[in-house]
């Protein structure tokens, strides 16, 4: 136990020993404060990082895609695709997702798309999904649009971009007077990874 600084001036026996208590005192006081110092105190907290908003994609659906036609396509690489009017949206989905499947493994050929097509992209080639012939044509009537003027497709592929030919993104869209609706199917910056389903 450390001497307090009452007992040690108590027990001077002289001068000299003052001055050397004195010391022994002052080293005694800054020693004890250290050591209180030391068992007082806790170390900062860690500021807690507050979590990173979280973008939560759709599962990919275990039910085949529809049966599709491809209704239009264009010379800059640009399809239009139709679908049963009743296509729920996870068929919907599905069939984002068989686009996806058949741009990396280079198989539209299978799908009645022509492959050639999509390889001359310059970069990007997009696929518009409609349930129902309906408003298929609204990107390219003349005149009055069909459904009104608003994009009614129900759901887009985009494949390639840039200086990554293989970028891809997928949409389901909710078409509203108002405007889109949509729902990211993937993290775009994620690489392509084939389905086991395949």
């Amino acid at each position: 136990m450390l001497p307090t600084f009452s007992s040690v001036m108590h027990q001077r026996p002289g001068v000299g020993h003052a001055t050397r208590r004195c010391t022994f005192v002052a080293s005694t006081v800054i020693t004890t404060s250290l050591a209180v110092l030391g068992c007082n105190s806790t170390a900062a907290p860690k500021p807690t990082a507050s979590p990173a908003a979280t973008t939560h994609y759709p599962a990919r659906p275990t039910i085949p895609p529809p049966p599709f036609t491809l209704f239009h396509q264009t010379t800059d690489g640009s399809f239009t695709l139709v679908t049963t009017p009743a296509a729920t949206d996870d068929q919907i989905i599905a069939l984002i997702y068989q686009l996806r499947d058949a741009a990396h493994t280079r198989t539209f050929d299978k799908l009645g798309i022509p492959q050639s097509k999509v390889d001359a992209r310059d970069p990007i080639v997009s696929f518009h999904i409609y349930r129902g012939r309906k408003c298929a044509a609204e990107k390219y009537a003349d005149g009055k649009l069909p459904c009104g003027d608003h994009y009614n497709a129900s759901g887009d592929y985009t494949f390639g971009g840039g200086a990554n030919h293989q970028w891809d993104d997928g949409a389901i869209l909710h078409p509203t007077a108002t405007g889109d609706h949509q729902t990211e199917l993937w993290n775009t910056n994620t690489p392509y990874a084939a389905s086991s389903t395949n």
